[in-house]
């Protein structure tokens, strides 16, 4: 029982530790300064909506790792290449500013999530379920990088004026 409780431990740490190095790239005022639509989230929601989706991912790979299943560990390496996929957006949108190449960095991200999914529907249709928050969210911030790099001068930007 208490192994069960470390590995359950050791999921959670794993997303603490990713958005604890996320949170090291402050959006600053260059991103408050810019333009965004209407629809997107007020700056306080970011954090307690990535805080569940992470909780949810987490508790979908330990989910997967609980079932002993032979392709468990094959599962959670497509779970382990999406927390740094999600490190690298942040680093590519926050850090370093460059919104276009985070776009297309998070559509990669969109695609491991997918990849990740299917492998954890083998091991545990529940823990697969889990993961759907993570990819709805995911989705909704690639069309959201998408218009806010697009109306701030981006891909797009040259089609709307």
């Amino acid at each position: 029982m208490i192994a069960k409780h470390i590995s359950l431990a050791v999921f959670l740490a794993l997303i603490v530790l990713v958005a604890a190095i996320g949170a090291a790239f402050e959006a600053g005022l260059w991103y408050f300064d810019m333009n965004k639509p209407g629809w997107a989230p007020p700056a306080w929601a970011y954090g307690p909506i990535w805080a569940v989706t992470y909780v949810l991912a987490a508790l979908a790979a330990w989910q997967v790792w609980e079932t002993g299943h032979q392709r468990r560990r094959g599962a959670l390496a497509w779970w382990g290449i999406v927390l740094a996929l999600q490190l690298i957006w942040m680093a590519l949108f926050f850090g370093l500013h460059r919104i276009g190449w985070a776009w297309a960095e998070m559509g990669l991200l969109i695609g491991v999530t997918l990849l990740c999914i299917r492998a954890f529907h083998g091991a545990s249709k529940q823990a697969a379920y889990l993961m759907l928050p993570f990819l709805a969210w995911t989705l909704y911030a690639w069309v959201l990088n998408l218009v806010i790099w697009s109306v701030n001068g981006g891909l797009l930007g040259r089609f709307a004026a």
